[in-house]
């Protein structure tokens, strides 16, 4: 006897949510805390496009950016100037981390908008799923202690980025 629609597509969500429940146990997504404001920023280390291993501990000292982008991310495009016209000011610095995607492809989108602070690669999204990242672009502003001070969903203009970095003692 033939499923109906409605059976059919109950089924499809139970398997679906199956697999999805399944992925975020497995990569530990579930199990980890949340990073908060207020709350020390996981440490994470990753390659730059250049193949050089940053770790955002050795940044410790610094104030930083971490930025989570894609190439296919249209508001990220739009904010990328933004970030780059602050970072060329100075006192503070960037990590901004590619969502999975090729080198290739991030150099191509680093080359077209002319970035130079450190951009990172994240295979298999690792970093996102330890920021919990589920929009982008996503940016924590981490102060000089190591501690989230700012989190912000959706793209950022450079008196956004200039208003949090006050926050921090930055100045514009």
């Amino acid at each position: 006897m033939p499923l109906s629609f409605a059976s059919a597509r109950k089924i499809l969500l139970f398997v679906t949510l199956t697999i999805f429940i399944s992925s975020c146990t497995s990569s530990g997504f579930l199990n980890s805390p949340s990073p908060e404001v207020g709350s020390p920023a996981p440490d994470f280390t990753a390659q730059t496009l250049q193949g050089e291993s940053v770790s955002l501990s050795d940044l410790r000292g610094q104030v930083v950016l971490i930025n989570f982008w894609a190439t296919w991310c249209a508001p990220c495009r739009v904010e990328m100037p933004a970030i780059q016209a602050r970072y060329n000011r100075g006192g503070f610095t960037v990590l901004a981390v590619d969502f999975d995607e090729s080198a290739e492809l991030v150099q191509a989108f680093v080359d077209d908008l002319e970035l130079s602070f450190p951009v990172l690669l994240d295979p298999g999204g690792e970093i996102q799923n330890l920021y919990r990242v589920r929009g982008y672009p996503t940016s924590f502003f981490v102060d000089a202690e190591g501690i989230i001070r700012v989190f912000h969903i959706g793209d950022m203009s450079e008196a956004e980025i200039d208003n949090y970095l006050t926050q921090l003692g930055v100045r514009p």
